[in-house]
């Protein structure tokens, strides 16, 4: 008997370092599986000329550095990092480095969303006006001047949905022009100092067009942002960090990066007239220090971290046995809400409608081929893409940091050669 203290704390002893051993594990490991290429059907000679076409983007000068990840049935087959995530001190760029994903965001917000839509929160054809009253006398701009607008009333509200979709009228100042232009630039969105603030500007905004009609991209995200946090009763990026994040852990994504992780940004660079890259400044309030969360463009992730949120839609919403949204939800958000309009696919890409958040491939007539009808995911405007094929059973991610977007066809060469590189 006496000895039975002393076999419990050898016990006790064994157990901490089992859990502490676990735990370093976990921390030191890849954020998804790990597999051969041959493995998962892919070829190394191909994927091996993929890697050179990727480092001749920096070699080139085109960009300061870049990181590419493939993933296949929930395996990485190929991750890798190129050039520099600071070129003026010839920082090399690192699998783990952190970039600011602006519009990648959006899928992020969506999918926040969708979580109040299934819990009954929200409704999809709810109207805006239900949650956030200052939207509610919204109108359309006719015509007029920019001191003197015409505005006709809208024929049905602005919806959850419309937000959605981005048929709901809203755009971007850097997407208009004229009238409406200088209405979005007097407003000064990204000079808010919160969502609320946000909020409040964007409601003296017109419309482009009659809510439901077209697709026009812009602030709907950033005001869907605003709808978690009002619904939810949490700030949006506690919301987003506690629901989805923190579940998936994705450790290193947030709408401000902390101190000590500053040092693993990747740098924003542009091509100058000179033909060579310089440093730029964020564009769209996208500062690591921003004074609000978006919801349109306002995380800083990973690869790695990015590549698990892929993987959960892939899985039709759940990864690790943690379920963020249903399977038939995951299934609704690929669905084209465009389908039913006079111009079926989004305003970038004809081969392209838009569901729930996430572009998806309508049709392989046109656009970058090869492809999968199917395929979806979305951009960032810092040249950052993610792109998930359920037919391949892929995720894929193309992070630089680089304006004006995709100036240099990254995303193109990228895709002919991951595709290629299927066996």
């Amino acid at each position: 008997m006496d000895s039975f203290p002393v076999r419990l704390c050898e016990m006790k002893s064994l157990l901490l370092f089992v859990i502490l051993f676990c735990e370093g594990l976990r921390l030191g490991a890849e954020p998804l599986p790990v597999a051969k290429p041959e493995e998962a059907g892919f070829s190394s000679a191909r994927l091996e000329q993929l890697h050179a076409v990727m480092q001749s983007f920096t070699d080139e000068g085109k960009h300061a550095g870049l990181v590419t990840l493939i993933a296949r049935d929930g395996r990485i087959v190929d991750w890798r990092a190129y050039g520099y995530r600071d070129l003026e001190k010839k920082l090399p760029m690192e699998k783990d480095s952190i970039f600011a994903v602006y519009s990648m965001t959006k899928l992020v917000t969506a999918v926040a969303v969708l979580q109040l839509i299934e819990d009954g929160r929200l409704g999809l054809d709810d109207p805006i006006g239900n949650y956030l009253p200052q939207l509610k006398q919204v109108k359309v701009l006719a015509g007029g001047t920019a001191d003197a607008p015409e505005l006709v009333p809208v024929k049905q509200p602005v919806t959850i949905r419309h937000l959605l979709s981005h048929t709901s009228g809203y755009t971007y100042a850097i997407l208009s022009q004229g009238t409406l232009q200088e209405l979005y630039q007097h407003q000064k969105l990204w000079e808010a100092t919160s969502l609320t603030d946000f909020v409040q500007r964007a409601a003296a905004l017109p419309l482009k067009h009659q809510p439901g009609t077209e697709f026009t991209y812009g602030i709907s995200s950033d005001i869907l942002g605003y709808v978690v946090e009002v619904v939810s009763g949490q700030p949006f990026d506690v919301y987003v960090q506690q629901h989805i994040l923190a579940p998936l852990d994705m450790e290193d994504t947030s709408f401000r990066v902390p101190p000590e992780k500053r040092a693993r940004l990747a740098l924003l660079y542009t091509t100058g007239t000179d033909g060579k890259l310089h440093r730029t400044d964020p564009i769209l309030g996208g500062s690591p220090d921003a004074p609000f969360p978006s919801g349109g463009r306002g995380l800083f992730s990973t690869a790695g971290d990015y590549a698990r949120f892929a993987q959960m839609l892939l899985n039709g919403g759940q990864l690790d046995g943690r379920r963020i949204l249903s399977r038939k939800m995951v299934e609704a958000m690929q669905v084209n809400q465009l389908a039913g309009l006079a111009k079926p696919c989004n305003e970038f890409r004809e081969a392209y409608g838009y569901g729930l958040g996430v572009e998806m491939r309508t049709t392989m007539s046109k656009g970058d081929l090869p492809g999968s009808v199917g395929q979806f995911g979305w951009y960032g405007i810092a040249t950052t893409h993610c792109d998930i094929d359920p037919h391949e059973h892929t995720v894929t991610l193309v992070l630089t940091q680089h304006l004006p977007f995709d100036q240099h066809g990254l995303f193109s060469k990228f895709n002919a050669l991951f595709y290629s590189s299927l066996d």
